[in-house]
């Protein structure tokens, strides 16, 4: 039986709020495009996980630092609509929200990003220990990382699993933050940056011997590979079929489902397979948190995956 927590999930860092730029087709250099439609939304590595993590039932909370601007406003209410706690938040009026502008072509599905970082905080903060070993599971990403590291010192002294999503190592202290994720989830655009690796399988095995427990590489389309800490190779997931309308924010979405299914304590296979069903979900639902699964819509959805492959 699982011990009572507070939190199911506990995140720090990036927050952002996304301006939606519909068109009809991105526009060649010094060319003119028709806007479609447009729409802000919640978005930012952990605010999408958590959202994920939330909409399947996890208990979740934010305790990274944003601003007191509005946009810092609008992100921290897109959480509390989705019964993320917020209360642990801190605002400062030297932090802001990530602010972007994704510009989506309605026609071949793909989407550019254009971010926007000056004055972000994010998880710059130190977060009591308290809080951190009041949940199951920590969420860390880049943003703030002196202060992810602390969290995620805090947490692995507790056996709390530390859960990270890595898209930068930019940052000076970022080698002394990639070893304390206990599960490792990046893109293979990412893992190919950090271990000169080209083929995912590799990039796995790689990652894995470094000691992390387990590894996961993300490749679209192409599924995931994962590794167990002392396993010989990886595994692979196929990507489930669907007919994708907007991939934005997949892979924050698998990093929420995966690390709520980690709460619940389910077998790897498992989580990386649900994990993989909300991305999925995601990739062929509305921009932004609305395209988020529930879990009733996920598991309708891995029946009725399971009834087609057994036809």
């Amino acid at each position: 039986m699982l011990q009572r927590k507070e939190f199911d999930v506990v995140g720090l860092g990036a927050v952002a709020v996304d301006d939606f730029i519909y068109v009809e087709a991105y526009p060649a250099p010094d060319a003119k495009g028709r806007v479609i439609a447009r729409r802000r939304e919640c978005g930012g590595l952990t605010a999408i996980a958590l959202i994920a993590a939330a909409r399947l039932g996890a208990r979740c909370a934010y305790a990274g630092v944003l601003g007191t601007d509005e946009l810092s406003g609008f992100a921290l209410d897109c959480l509390k609509r989705e019964n993320i706690d917020i209360s642990k938040a801190k605002r400062t009026s030297a932090a802001r929200a990530i602010y972007s502008n994704i510009v989506l072509d309605s026609r071949r599905g793909t989407r550019n990003i254009f971010y926007d970082l000056n004055r972000v905080v994010g998880g710059n903060v130190a977060v009591p220990a308290a809080l951190i070993t009041s949940c199951r599971v920590l969420f860390v990403d880049n943003i703030g990382v002196c202060g992810m590291i602390r969290a995620a010192r805090i947490a692995r002294r507790a056996g709390i699993p530390v859960v990270a999503d890595f898209d930068t190592a930019s940052d000076p202290f970022f080698p002394k933050l990639l070893p304390l994720a206990d599960h490792l989830i990046i893109s293979r655009g990412f893992a190919s940056e950090l271990t000169g690796q080209s083929s995912p399988q590799k990039a796995v095995r790689t990652l894995a011997a470094t000691g992390h427990d387990i590894t996961i590489v993300t490749c679209g389309e192409a599924g995931c590979w994962y590794q167990a800490r002392g396993w010989k190779s990886p595994k692979h997931q196929c990507a489930f079929k669907v007919a994708t309308v907007d991939s934005t924010g997949c892979g924050d979405v698998f990093h929420g489902a995966y690390t709520f299914a980690l709460a619940r304590g389910l077998p790897l296979g498992e989580r990386v397979r649900l994990a993989s069903a909300a991305a999925a979900l995601k990739a062929r639902g509305d921009s932004g948190p609305a395209g988020i699964p529930s879990l009733p819509q996920l598991r309708k959805f891995l029946k009725h995956e399971l009834n087609r492959q057994t036809r």
